[in-house]
């Protein structure tokens, strides 16, 4: 039986190399991967010596070679493929060990990489091996993950691989390359084009399935994408420090919040239910004061069983806070199935982990909100692809005043909180926020003048004074109708409505000043 070893990650090629030697395999292999099973003490010889030809262009042409490709894809026991190869020499090759040149940790994030030293970590023949071991899998080994090592070596020791064994490995050693493929198009498709006729998307799965999908009888994994442009942050990037395995619907929520605090550049927390943010604060103060002003003026009945997330480093004020704070609503210890943050300061961790041994606790950067990314959408038996709206875009630092009212320095900035919230919730979205918290919200409901009536009922008597902000334009005045009778003193939207002047009129009424955006945020 016969080897050939060609490997970028080392690890674990000397143990695999000592139990295919003592199991009586004829060993080959290249380069670097060839000095190691040396050093290792293991009897190797070079490829060169198989092909008969040396390697060329400086190991750019190693194994593309008739005795190396025909060695993997003769097929055993067909008789006139089995005379070819005698007659032109080829000798089996029955295993193939290769992972492939460090192309995606070599350009990622890298822009100003030169071509010619990106297009050098494309690799050939490593892909052209693993393709053809697979093909030919009934009787070729293609190993291309260091993790099967010691279960194939187990298996050889007692007598071989299964077929369903070889089709797993087979599977796994085409896939590989897919996703690697796709990382090499993605990069070189660059900006230019962001939907190509085809599209294919490299995704790797984030530790094991998820406890269950969106019900206990569906099941769940999450995958993080492997997008070259975009820094590893959010839910794609976080480490869970402690609680039980994440569900899909947590890792939705979760994304959704760290989401709504990355875009505010004060200090912020956010309490999301259903995606949604049902509680949420941001101003010039400590955490903690932040976390009792979003839920004792915001929806605490909601917040319980929620997902919280901050913007900063989870101090041991919040922490403490966090373990002793009794529901408002229920008079029992607020429970929480996530808190996420972007670091952890000292003795916070540690104090958090004793509210709960199921509660869930993700440490994740936060990146850069504005940053451009595809998100991508399944629908039945399709993928819907877009541009990710991401960041407020300024649209709201100084809007345009429609009323006869401009709003004051408080309002303005409490319409520019507004507008940022709005943005994450679900559509057709009306918030009210009042001195930087979010106090009442409807969401998700099939026209606008509901959501104002289902945000007016959960802020009470905190609408007067409140603003508002609406993810897209007001259709009718109704929707103002209602915030002006509750008080709210100002309003923002994106404008564009051919009943925008009843609309102003109404603000008008109010004495309510009405700002407008441009810009629509729908969230469906």
């Amino acid at each position: 039986m016969r080897a050939l070893l060609a490997v970028y990650d080392k690890a674990g090629i000397v143990e695999l190399g000592a139990g295919l030697a003592a199991l009586g395999w004829e060993l080959y292999s290249t380069g670097n991967t060839q000095r190691v099973l040396v050093a290792g003490g293991l009897p190797v010889r070079a490829v060169a010596e198989l092909t008969g030809h040396p390697e060329v262009f400086g190991g750019r042409v190693k194994t593309l070679h008739p005795k190396v490709h025909g060695g993997l894809l003769f097929r055993r026991g067909h008789a006139p493929d089995e005379a070819e190869a005698r007659e032109h020499g080829i000798e089996a090759i029955d295993m193939v060990v290769a992972n492939l040149y460090p192309f995606e940790q070599t350009v990622r994030g890298d822009a100003a990489l030169p071509l010619a030293r990106a297009l050098e970590e494309i690799d050939i023949g490593g892909p052209a091996m693993i393709r053809a071991a697979a093909k030919n899998h009934p009787w070729v080994v293609p190993l291309v993950d260091p993790a099967d090592y010691v279960p194939v070596l187990d298996a050889l020791r007692g007598g071989g691989l299964d077929p369903a064994q070889r089709r797993a490995l087979a599977a796994k050693a085409f896939q590989r390359v897919a996703h690697y493929d796709a990382l090499v198009a993605e990069y070189l498709r660059g900006d230019g084009d962001p939907f190509p006729e085809q599209l294919t998307v490299a995704l790797t799965r984030a530790g094991e399935a998820l406890r269950y999908g969106e019900n206990p009888h569906q099941r769940a994994a999450f995958y993080r994408r492997d997008a070259l442009a975009e820094a590893p942050a959010g839910i794609g990037a976080a480490v869970q420090h402690h609680g039980k395995g994440m569900s899909y619907t947590n890792v939705l929520d979760a994304d959704a919040a760290l989401g709504l605090v990355a875009e505010c550049a004060g200090p912020a927390l956010a309490i999301i239910k259903h995606t949604n943010p049902c509680c949420f604060a941001t101003g010039d103060a400590p955490l903690a004061e932040l976390y009792e002003r979003a839920l004792t003026q915001g929806d605490a009945v909601s917040a319980y069983g929620g997902i919280v997330a901050v913007n900063r480093p989870l101090d041991m004020a919040l922490a403490s806070a966090l373990r002793a704070r009794l529901s408002p609503a229920a008079g029992v210890r607020m429970f929480f199935e996530i808190v996420a943050a972007p670091g952890f300061e000292a003795g916070s961790l540690e104090h958090l982990k004793q509210k709960s041994a199921d509660l869930r606790i993700l440490e994740a950067p936060l990146g850069a909100p504005g940053a451009a990314r595809l998100e991508l959408r399944s629908v039945r038996g399709s993928v819907l692809v877009q541009d990710a709206d991401a960041g407020t875009k300024g649209e709201a630092a100084a809007p345009a005043t429609t009323a006869q009212r401009a709003p004051t320095e408080r309002e303005l900035a409490d319409l520019r909180v507004a507008w940022t919230v709005c943005k994450h919730v679900k559509s057709n979205a009306i918030v009210l926020v009042r001195d930087g918290v979010l106090v009442g919200m409807g969401a998700g409901q099939p026209n606008r003048v509901e959501s104002a009536r289902l945000a007016v009922r959960a802020a009470g008597e905190r609408a007067r004074g409140a603003v508002l902000a609406s993810d897209a334009f007001f259709p009718f005045p109704d929707s103002l109708e209602v915030a002006g009778a509750a008080g709210v003193t100002a309003a923002i939207h994106p404008g564009g409505s051919i009943r925008d002047g009843e609309s102003i009129a109404v603000a008008d009424a109010h004495r309510m000043a009405l700002c407008t955006t441009g810009v629509r945020h729908f969230r469906h």
